[in-house]
């Protein structure tokens, strides 16, 4: 399978019928048909030659007067030529899945884009389902007891602990470490659980998707992993549709009986790629600048994101917040779905403090003691209080100075200057950066070092000595 090669798809109609291009404005191209009944259904895919041998697939839209079908471009539609015919497949967009996508990556329509040759995959799935087909009866829900996920990662499985089955959101700012904190459990979770691993890239930067490839491949992950790229220079129509090509694979090694981790690097550019097809098709925008269907696209793309009987799907999901303001439309829409919210501060970032995951701005509804335990909650609430607290006292301190605290609030203080540092962690995958060993956590070593930190057995240590280490020794 080449770069140029025809779109796979389930199956193609044997008499093919083909309509020809009558205007192509950026990715969205028009197509004319002689009749009515020639025109394919919204969502079914043609494909189109340019001048120069290049096949570009398209996906229909919506319907138009005369007969005319709107699509929107999986491909660059530079070369396409007017009055070139345009084939109609008579499938959905649909990509390989199977085995052989372990180490591999594809782009929106299954095409490989790691320089390996062709995927020799014997079944096709298509990317879009029907809603009704998604919805899970109660007795195909699985098991309703919580597993606990361990990633390694003090702050993370102290108070926003990963439950199989939950979907969990990375929110932050631009170069606040949202791809770094999602390379680091990939690295921890899929290395010692050896489970399956599907990592989708939706509108990032291409230097991102080729240093996390190389990272996984460094780390002899690969095996584990499949991975669904659709970059920042690609069209709107690819960014938006490859989230759904990830969540296919991650679908079917979820029939296969298996626990899948499912990491989505970018959720915002997803929607942002929403809005702009919906601009190009000239729908009338919100009150707010996105498109009119934002939660209708959301929610269809969150909920096959289930667990059920045969297997789970856990979700890691960045989320790119514009202009650090986590009141916008799109990042609030998101919200809704997420079970746990970890909140990544500038502030932090600029301290040194990395993870710079802010505890007090994050929440996570699998912080519960019917979950957790009763010790691990308790721990976990005495920490939001002391660094609730600290937070109180910074502002005080900035006035009249630390001297002019009680005793028992210096005391408290000091404490959360350490619980602060001790939430710093270095991570294998920033090595490069830091110097430091990755350092892998358990999660009773966590709450061992919270417990002599909140008791005082540590008041002799000055705060310095419980940055970026791993336990407390």
């Amino acid at each position: 399978m080449t770069k140029n090669a025809p779109t796979p798809n389930a199956e193609v109609l044997p008499a093919q019928i083909n309509g020809r291009v009558i205007a192509v404005q950026g990715p969205v191209v028009d197509v004319r048909f002689e009749s009515s009944s020639e025109m394919p259904g919204v969502y079914q895919l043609l494909e189109v030659t340019t001048y120069d041998g290049k096949i570009v697939p398209l996906e229909v839209a919506e319907h138009l007067e005369n007969n005319v079908a709107r699509c929107i471009s999986m491909d660059s539609t530079l070369n396409i030529q007017n009055n070139s015919p345009a084939k109609v497949i008579g499938t959905t967009l649909s990509v390989p899945v199977g085995k052989a996508l372990y180490g591999r990556i594809i782009n929106v329509h299954g095409q490989p884009v790691d320089r390996k040759g062709p995927i020799n995959a014997q079944e096709f799935a298509p990317i879009r389902r029907d809603i009704s087909s998604i919805r899970v009866s109660p007795d195909d829900l699985g098991s309703s007891e919580s597993k606990i996920l361990e990633t390694g990662i003090k702050v993370i499985d102290l108070l926003f602990p990963f439950v199989v089955g939950s979907k969990t959101g990375v929110l932050g700012g631009a170069g606040v470490g949202k791809s770094v904190i999602t390379l680091e459990l990939i690295n921890n979770i899929v290395k010692r659980q050896q489970g399956a691993c599907v990592f989708i890239g939706v509108g990032e930067r291409i230097r991102e998707g080729n240093e996390l490839y190389l990272e996984i491949e460094e780390q002899g992950l690969l095996d584990n992993v499949m991975l669904a790229f659709g970059q920042m220079n690609e069209p709107p129509g690819a960014r938006f549709s490859v989230a759904l090509s990830g969540v296919t694979l991650a679908e079917w090694i979820q029939k296969q009986g298996k626990d899948v981790l499912l990491f989505i690097d970018n959720v915002f550019r997803f929607v942002q790629a929403g809005a702009e097809i919906s601009t190009l098709l000239g729908r009338v925008p919100s009150e707010t600048g996105y498109q009119p269907t934002l939660a209708s696209e959301v929610s269809e793309f969150q909920e096959r994101i289930r667990s059920t009987d045969k297997g789970s799907i856990t979700a890691v999901e960045a989320v790119y917040v514009p202009a650090d303001d986590f009141t916008d439309p799109a990042v609030v829409t998101i919200f809704s779905f997420l079970d746990s919210v970890m909140v990544l501060s500038r502030e932090m970032v600029q301290l040194g403090l990395y993870p710079a995951i802010d505890p007090l701005a994050s929440s996570s509804t699998n912080l519960d003691p019917e979950v957790v335990g009763r010790r691990h909650f308790d721990i976990a609430q005495e920490c939001l209080k002391t660094l609730t607290k600290y937070q109180e006292f910074k502002k005080i301190v900035a006035v009249i100075g630390i001297d002019e605290l009680s005793e028992s609030d210096h005391t408290l203080y000091n404490r959360a200057q350490k619980l602060q540092n001790f939430f710093t962690q270095p991570f294998a995958v920033s090595k490069v950066f830091t110097g430091k060993e990755g350092a892998y956590v358990n999660t009773e070593d966590t709450l061992q070092g919270c417990e002599q930190i909140l008791h005082g057995k540590v008041d002799d240590r000055k705060e310095d000595e419980f940055y970026m280490i791993g336990k407390i020794t």
